[in-house]
């Protein structure tokens, strides 16, 4: 990728295509190991960092490369928990937004994959506001990269999920050039079974995914136990019905040994009868056969202008356990800070439009 100086950035750069990059320069081996451990190890944003590097080499590196990296716009810490939200700002000047959450298991991040997104599901805060762009795999990197800054080694980020602003499936190869950087040896080396992947259903893409021999969770939004009732939340459902999007969740089990569990954002009135736990439990369970399939519930967020409440998910967890579906409801997290991806950028651009 080059910005409008028609210099190359190098963050979202594997080793291989590193060493291509610096290639006019001659840069040997071990130079290019040198600057990629710097940006993924020690995570510098800026060449005067690295300093095993001549200072000549560096202004080399600087008339010709560029790091991309957001900056932090507004921060957001609750008082009842860890929980951290940011709102970042791209170099272009467009926002995402990403939350750290801490675990007794570790810390882990919430990142955006696209600038808005095209999915329009009802219920969310950023279907309003279309997409924009997609984020390039540096500036997802950089999302959890402005976090961890701001702590110590030990309180880095271990686990990531992929359940901010935009849909994952629908930015593929900038998202898969993510995973390879995050899990590289070279780098960060983070084992991609603490990486999570929400997708709200993109069927080719999810057969494409279980080619990939990736270690990851995928982790669908269902958030309806039928086609009509799901149609009306989320468009998708019109173009991959929910007899295809299970038939590729049980490919994706049986090409990669990792299961896959189903989001399901609980809204009075809409879907947390004990007919739509039944209906649900059905299409379940052959999904996985001789196995239980898992849900994970999350009671709906209350977001402007969607006329969506939040049901009791710990009732209509007692509902699908007695039709034999493991269920857990989400922990909630930040609620103090609007911690669900989408509403801090709404009000940022919204805040934006009425001063324009």
């Amino acid at each position: 990728m080059s910005n409008a100086n028609q210099k190359t950035e190098l963050l979202g750069l594997l080793p291989a295509q590193l060493a291509d990059a610096l290639a006019p320069l001659k840069v040997p081996a071990y130079r290019v190991q040198q600057i990629f451990r710097w940006l993924h190890q020690r995570r510098v944003k800026d060449f005067a960092e690295m300093t095993d590097l001549s200072k000549q080499f560096r202004m080399d590196l600087q008339n010709q490369f560029y790091i991309n990296q957001p900056k932090i716009k507004q921060k957001l810490a609750s008082c009842i928990d860890n929980t951290v939200k940011y709102l970042y700002q791209m170099q272009d000047g467009n926002c995402v937004e990403a939350v750290r959450m801490v675990y007794h298991h570790g810390v882990t991040a919430c990142i955006s994959t696209q600038v808005g997104c095209r999915m329009g599901c009802k219920f969310c805060a950023s279907a309003p506001l279309g997409l924009v762009r997609n984020l390039t795999a540096a500036e997802m990197l950089g999302q959890i990269d402005l976090m961890d800054a701001e702590y110590p080694e030990e309180e880095r980020v271990s686990g990531v999920v992929l359940m901010g602003i935009g849909e994952p499936l629908d930015n593929y190869e900038n998202v898969l050039q993510f995973l390879r950087l995050l899990s590289c040896q070279e780098g960060r080396a983070m084992s991609l079974r603490h990486v999570t992947l929400s997708t709200c259903g993109l069927v080719p893409k999810i057969d494409q995914l279980a080619k990939e021999g990736l270690a990851l969770t995928l982790s669908v939004s269902l958030h309806s136990p039928n086609d009509a009732a799901r149609s009306a939340l989320m468009p998708v459902n019109r173009k991959y019905p929910l007899d295809q999007l299970l038939a590729a969740c049980g490919d994706y089990f049986r090409k990669t040994g990792r299961r896959v569990t189903f989001e399901y954002a609980v809204i009075r009135g809409e879907n947390d009868s004990p007919e739509a736990a039944k209906q649900l439990a059905q299409r379940l369970r052959p999904v996985f056969p001789g196995m239980r399939p898992h849900v994970n519930l999350i009671p709906v967020n209350p977001v402007q202008d969607t006329g969506f409440c939040a049901g009791s998910a710990a009732q209509f967890r007692k509902y699908l356990e007695q039709e034999g579906v493991n269920a857990t409801v989400r922990r909630t997290l930040g609620e103090d800070i609007q911690a669900a991806c989408g509403q801090l950028r709404r009000n940022e651009m919204q805040d934006h439009n009425s001063n324009s």
